[in-house]
């Protein structure tokens, strides 16, 4: 064998070696770029579906399907607690499909749980929804942030130290900003930094029959 021929193997397994290396990054962006990409769809439904849920519920705060005026809730109470990471109040919850209520006057609490250890990402927690008695169920979708601030008639913010919240309803509210994050529970990577977040924020939702004093 002749020393040009040595150089020869050797260059051929040194590209070789090169080419096998690109090769190798090339899967593993690719193999990333999908784990990414099916992570973000994930995160972008599950916070449509909490999203959708909230709007529904939060904008029939104070509502019933009742022709009866005198089984309606107290608009001026219809919120009977609330807190940053939790709220109660009454409406008329959807008896079936195609209709807006049975007429009967609901209770539904919505509440953020604490965290959870059942999945890799370690911001995780249950946002639970509670009609009336039932126990409390919740899914988890990735929600990291359930948070509430209330304002009153001069859009000034209440649960303040100059604009405390009574303890008992009426509690002054007039309009709800709403803040939600999700992520995903188990990121490619263990990657949850703040660009994975999918954030919403829902600014002044004032329901309909929402006409507190």
């Amino acid at each position: 064998m002749g020393f040009s021929t040595l150089i020869d193997i050797i260059g051929s397994v040194v590209i070789g070696g090169f080419l096998l290396l690109t090769l190798l990054r090339m899967n593993e962006t690719a193999t990333s770029n999908n784990y990414n990409y099916s992570g973000e769809r994930i995160v972008q439904k599950n916070l449509v579906e909490v999203v959708q849920l909230i709007e529904y519920d939060f904008r029939k705060i104070g509502y019933s399907n009742n022709s009866d005026e005198s089984k309606f809730p107290d608009q001026a109470k219809s919120i009977i607690q609330a807190d940053s990471t939790s709220i109660t109040f009454l409406t008329d919850i959807v008896a079936s499909q195609g209709t807006y209520g049975d007429g009967i006057i609901d209770t539904v609490r919505y509440y953020l749980g604490p965290l959870i250890a059942s999945t890799p990402n370690p911001n995780d927690k249950i946002l639970y929804r509670v009609v009336n008695h039932e126990q409390a169920s919740g899914s988890n979708l990735g929600v990291t942030q359930f948070k509430i601030t209330y304002f009153d008639d001069y859009e000034t913010k209440l649960g303040t130290f100059s604009n405390p919240m009574p303890s008992q309803p009426p509690f002054r509210i007039k309009t709800l900003e709403i803040d939600v994050a999700v992520e995903n529970p188990a990121a490619y990577g263990k990657d949850y930094s703040f660009e994975k977040k999918a954030i919403w924020r829902q600014i002044r939702l004032a329901a309909r029959n929402f006409r507190l004093r």
